[in-house]
């Protein structure tokens, strides 16, 4: 098999892919032994490792402070560093797997977003992962993107201090409030299942362009903090809230549940739910026995 380069081996879902892709070929790289906005240190590891695939989980992604303090630094990492690491790969032949989200889109559509259906970004941050795609693209039509949602992993996030699970956890411990928006719609997923399916992914030496991954199902916010406290067996002051209410600083998309179908067509098993998923995360870190 071809040399696989991970980029941000570290990460919450680059923990989980190290784990998961062929160790044979594998060269995971954390974010200090390859910061991909420098564009010589990219052209070097590319040279040095001559891989066939790059996958890429590099990302900043604190939505809130991007809105407000930091666009110059999400279009630097999430578009202009991811243009140069395409077209770097492009030039030396290796296909690049990178990993988008669905704050691509504005929430609007009432069903579940299929991979052509037409972008809207909210926020900043979704419209500096939107650059990137559109600059993947132009590379290379061989290059892969990869949308998915509400990540959470056993490693954490270090750019959002944890996860969105372990947070609530955190809280109901402290006996504070909860209050979580109801009225933002995804299917959350398990990095342990997207790692899985990348993996997949990857074997199928699938057509270039863009693929949705996520676990199926979906539900708000709340109804994920709920399931998380029912099988924790945890009874904490949770109540629903609105995103007006919530009122933080960028906006997110209302109904941004993706349709797996690309993936479905190249004949790759879907994920499972997301309440499973969510049960294996909790079994894993050793919330809930087994």
């Amino acid at each position: 098999m071809e040399p696989i380069l991970l980029v941000g081996a570290s990460g919450q879902l680059g923990t989980d892919l190290r784990r998961t892709l062929p160790a044979a070929a594998l060269i995971p790289l954390t974010r200090t032994q390859l910061d991909i906005t420098d564009q010589g240190a990219v052209e070097r590891a590319l040279a040095a490792h001559a891989p066939g695939w790059v996958v890429n989980t590099a990302a900043f992604h604190r939505v809130d402070d991007i809105e407000t303090k930091d666009a110059r630094q999400a279009f630097a990492v999430n578009a202009v560093a991811v243009d140069d690491l395409a077209r770097a790969c492009a030039r030396r032949g290796a296909r690049l797997l990178h990993l988008s989200t669905d704050y691509v889109f504005d929430g609007g559509q009432p069903g579940p977003y299929a991979e052509d259906a037409v972008p809207a970004p909210l926020s900043v941050y979704g419209l500096s992962k939107l650059a990137g795609e559109h600059l993947i693209r132009q590379a290379s039509p061989d290059h892969v993107v990869v949308r998915s949602s509400g990540l959470y992993g056993v490693a954490g996030s270090a750019g959002k201090g944890g996860n969105f699970v372990e947070t609530m956890l955190r809280l109901a411990r402290e006996g504070k409030a909860i209050r979580v928006v109801d009225d933002q719609v995804l299917a959350p997923t398990y990095t342990v299942d997207l790692a899985e399916a990348i993996a997949r992914l990857l074997a199928a030496t699938p057509p270039g362009g863009i693929y949705h991954l996520t676990n199926a199902g979906a539900c708000s916010w709340f109804r994920f903090a709920q399931e998380i406290f029912k099988l924790r067996k945890l009874a904490p002051d949770l109540t629903a809230t609105t995103s007006q209410a919530f009122n933080a600083p960028a906006a997110r998309p209302r109904h941004s549940v993706l349709e797996n179908a690309r993936a479905a067509a190249l004949g790759l098993p879907p994920l499972r739910q997301w309440s499973q998923a969510l049960a294996a995360y909790l079994r894993a870190k050793g919330h809930i026995a087994d």
